[in-house]
């Protein structure tokens, strides 16, 4: 008999006490089988003591930050899939079966919860246009199929956790899972969920402009990790066009009349030129290197078997031919191998 596919759910919190208990009921309930853990991180409030109640186990993080809560737990927790959602009650919990199977049947290593506002509080102007802007811009530079990138409702397999290097420490953990799965092109669906608003006396942690710098600088930094051929291909291409604009005339001078006039012009067009070329070469080889940081987190992501459920046993075969058993008494040898030789005691 193959085991049963362990699952586990991570809830990172902080100061939640008012939503905490209503999300763990409701994993307990959609997933009776499940380990459900809360993240306390930093709480002020009685955050841990109802999740407790709730039924949940309680784990302790004090770096602050969502990021670090997710990187604590994939290296604590080991599940043949593993789901995240926040403790703030805006995501539907009951759909938790659903994509826990999806992700099984797949099989697929992310299945992403993508938010459909259910209320006018749900969700805040500036976040929705943030989120549209952002899940934009990664679309852009690594031809993201995914159409709500920051959502904190995911479900991931084993190989996508322990592939995973989880090095953001707040809310731009999202954006790095999912750039993580489109770099490995790890398969992924999506299934919508109701969002809806923030039961009474649950605050955002999310700050609009300051969170949404701080992703747009975690994308751009991941465009310069992951495609710095194409990043370095653009700063070269400006450095390039620079060089043409300054060097041209001195060029066209110097073939009319055979004479250079403006030195200083001439030196740093073929300064820009050297520089612009060697900002190309640079971007090449950190592509060589990204590339090999690739083929390694495949290979740490080939090393554990695809998600889905236990194989079923095999059908028994047909029935041996009935014969006599050893040391059944129709066999004159103790150990039923044939007659026992003559003068044998």
């Amino acid at each position: 008999m193959h085991p049963s596919p362990t699952i586990a759910c991570v809830v990172p919190c902080h100061n939640e006490e008012a939503a905490v208990g209503r999300v763990v009921r409701d994993l307990r309930a959609a997933l009776p089988e499940a380990d459900v853990y809360v993240y306390d991180n930093n709480s002020t409030d009685r955050t841990a003591e109802v999740a407790r109640e709730a039924g949940a186990i309680i784990r302790e993080e004090p770096r602050k930050g969502k990021g670090n809560v997710i990187r604590r737990a994939f290296a604590d927790i080991d599940a043949d899939a593993l789901l995240i959602i926040d403790g703030d009650d805006t995501y539907d919990a009951s759909r938790a079966r659903e994509m826990v199977d999806l992700l099984f049947r797949g099989p697929y290593d992310q299945v992403l919860g993508a938010r459909r506002g259910t209320t006018g509080s749900a969700y805040r102007a500036g976040h929705s246009f943030g989120n549209r802007l952002l899940t934009g811009a990664v679309r852009v530079l690594f031809g993201n199929d995914v159409t709500d990138m920051l959502s904190g409702y995911r479900v991931l397999s084993r190989r996508f956790v322990k592939s995973f290097p989880a090095l953001s420490r707040e809310f731009e953990i999202e954006t790095e899972m999912t750039v993580h799965a489109l770099n490995l092109r790890l398969p992924t669906t999506e299934v919508s969920v109701d969002y809806r608003g923030r039961p009474a006396g649950s605050e955002s942690k999310l700050r609009t402009y300051r969170d949404g710098r701080r992703i747009l600088g975690v994308i751009l930094n991941l465009a310069r990790r992951e495609r710095p051929s194409l990043v370095h291909a653009l700063i070269a291409g400006l450095l390039a066009m620079a060089a043409v604009v300054l060097g041209v005339p001195v060029i066209v001078e110097f073939l009319r009349t055979g004479t250079v006039p403006r030195f200083p012009t001439a030196i740093l067009a073929a300064a820009l030129m050297i520089i612009a070329t060697l900002v190309l070469l640079v971007g090449y080889i950190l592509a060589s290197v990204m590339h090999l940081r690739q083929e390694h987190s495949r290979l740490v992501h080939l090393a554990y078997p695809a998600p889905g459920p236990p194989p079923r046993a095999a059908p028994a075969g047909p029935a041996a031919p009935a014969g006599p058993a050893a040391g059944d008494p129709g066999d004159p040898s103790p150990d039923g191998l044939g007659p026992a030789p003559s003068g044998t005691v």
